[in-house]
């Protein structure tokens, strides 16, 4: 093995990116749901906002215990530079959208502008910067790539020899 391996796989198939789309997704629409509440006034989209937060919140922490792991796990992905600046980003969007779910959950809709839809617009630009350190581990270091000696050989039946 060459490459920096996942330690938090199932399948040998790492976990920490089969669960970072969850909290971006989450708080990218939780930014589309502020920008309709924001033009319509709409009190569903709210609702669906204070929703996505908490779902989004949920969901990183669960992609960050993964994420850990495997700065835990391999010695060569704690050296990598890009590692700190996309964990420490995170943590950052974590907080800010933390901050943003409390506030809107003791405030209600007042809560969310211009407060919410600004500190949801920081936090998706954050987690564009994170995500882009975040393939550059991959692209550039190759980090949970299988070397082609981890891949699995396929006989001619399309099954393991």
């Amino acid at each position: 093995m060459n490459n920096p391996q996942s330690t938090a796989k199932i399948a040998d198939h790492p976990i920490h990116p089969m669960l970072i789309s969850f909290p971006i997704a989450f708080f990218v629409a939780t930014l589309g749901c502020d920008l309709a509440f924001w033009t319509t006034g709409g009190a569903a989209w709210a609702q669906a906002a204070i929703w996505l937060l908490g779902a989004g919140l949920v969901m990183a922490a669960f992609a960050a215990v993964a994420g850990v792991i495997e700065i835990l796990g391999d010695g060569r992905i704690r050296a990598l530079n890009d590692v700190w600046w996309h964990a420490g980003g995170n943590v950052v969007v974590v907080l800010i959208e933390l901050y943003n779910w409390i506030s809107r959950y003791a405030e209600g809709t007042g809560a969310i502008l211009p407060k919410g839809l600004i500190l949801s617009a920081i936090s998706v630009g954050i987690l564009l910067f994170t995500g882009w350190k975040g393939w550059e581990m991959v692209y550039r270091h190759r980090v949970a790539v299988a070397d082609e000696n981890d891949r699995p050989r396929l006989g001619s039946a399309g099954r393991r020899p």
